[in-house]
């Protein structure tokens, strides 16, 4: 079961006279993560560099910043990885200090940046959501949405046509069980929709 972090936590660490700001946070997306390391580096016009490592599914990139290849994007990203996060950003803001830490000094220094901040990290269970789209008579209309708030889903859109066609997203793991008692409280007279529009049983 994957993790996310509750909230964005910071460490620091002199290694060298070099300074090493840390930070974890939970991010969605690259855009949001690049946004976040545009802005570091507005707040930091003196550092080195601004490396960073999101994971996040297909959007997941690691970046060294002008440090050696492989020294602090990727060691970042593994720090994640071995923690079973998703959906996370990890940054690392360096100032030099004058001396050189050499290839494995660096990736030690990256990775006992993020892994501090992790240490004082909140995790918090990764929920995965689904889409759901059904038919079902007006008569239903009612019935279906005391049904999901009760779920805890979230209601996307509802249009009147010959029937009543609804779009809402709730848990993954919730969906079967919702789906099931629908069927039984309607006795069958909801159509769910698969991707493409068409009517599944």
């Amino acid at each position: 079961m994957p993790y996310s972090l509750k909230s964005s936590v910071h460490s620091e660490l002199i290694i060298k006279k070099s300074r090493f700001i840390g930070c974890v946070q939970p991010m969605t997306d690259r855009a949001s993560a690049q946004a976040v390391v545009d802005s570091l580096r507005v707040q930091h016009p003196g550092a080195a560099h601004v490396c960073w490592a999101l994971l996040a599914g297909g959007q997941s990139a690691a970046v060294d910043d002008g440090e050696p290849g492989g020294t602090a994007g990727r060691p970042m990203l593994d720090v994640l990885r071995h923690q079973d996060l998703e959906g996370v950003l990890a940054t690392v803001v360096r100032y030099f200090g004058g001396v050189k830490l050499g290839a494995g000094g660096l990736v030690r220094a990256y990775t006992d940046s993020v892994a501090q901040a992790l240490l004082h990290a909140e995790k918090i269970e990764r929920q995965v959501w689904v889409e759901l789209e059904c038919t079902l008579p007006y008569s239903h209309e009612g019935l279906l949405r005391r049904e999901v708030d009760a779920a805890g889903a979230q209601l996307l859109e509802v249009s009147h046509q010959a029937q009543v066609v609804a779009r809402f997203k709730l848990v993954q793991g919730a969906a079967a069980g919702f789906v099931q008692r629908l069927n039984d409280l309607t006795q069958g007279r909801v159509g769910w929709l698969d991707d493409g529009g068409q009517a599944r049983r």
